[in-house]
């Protein structure tokens, strides 16, 4: 059986977790890419009036169970069957993604070191810190291009959950980090050590 790696990159939203995922994939095309917004619950009765109802800011918004049991598979070199999130409508879709497993897997998202059985599932642990205006900003702009937010919604949703639970659990996981990249994808000097470790690890 091939020897599957797993690299875990977490941070606040809008910290720039994407861009580090963006910034591995130039350098390495043979892994798969498993974003934690994937096992978000279902919350349809959500809108832009009651958008704090659901808190998607805490660990159990998300399907923590599944997400474990598919990095299993994958890190045994079993393909799995991802489910996916429609972001608009706040639940999750009918159709799932299967995918098949690779030599190297990254998973991203807000809660991916708050798990201990994540952890250890883990081969490199990364921690995007980028401050909170610029990480406000990135989730403005995405929320009202993407989601159909809009502003009064989610800089409420930012006060009363965003803000409340990245300081309550997100941001202690810091701790579990081996690598913390200030600044996220635009760190070039930490990318300078983050990449060559990925081709290794993934060679």
């Amino acid at each position: 059986m091939k020897e599957v790696k797993i690299i875990g990159i977490t941070g606040g939203s809008g910290s720039g977790k994407s861009t580090i995922v963006r910034k591995i994939s130039e350098v390495c095309s043979d892994f798969v890419f498993i974003p934690q917004d994937n096992y978000y619950k279902s919350a349809s009765y959500i809108s832009n009036e009651n958008i704090t109802a659901f808190n998607f800011d805490h660990p159990d918004a998300f399907d923590m169970e599944l997400l474990e049991e598919h990095l299993g598979d994958l890190k045994a070199y079993q393909s799995i069957e991802m489910p996916l999130y429609d972001f608009v409508h706040h639940r999750r879709r009918e159709e799932t993604v299967l995918v098949q497993p690779r030599p190297l897997v990254i998973i991203e998202g807000l809660m991916i070191l708050y798990s201990a059985k994540i952890r250890q599932l883990l081969d490199l642990k990364l921690y995007v810190d980028t401050p909170d205006d610029i990480r406000f900003i990135r989730r403005l702009k995405r929320d009202i291009a993407e989601r159909g937010r809009t502003v009064e919604s989610v800089c409420n949703q930012y006060l009363e959950v965003v803000r409340p639970g990245h300081f309550n659990f997100i941001e202690p996981t810091k701790v579990y980090a081996d690598l913390i990249i200030p600044e996220g994808g635009y760190n070039e000097n930490a990318l300078s050590v983050l990449i060559p470790f990925v081709k290794e690890l993934s060679s």
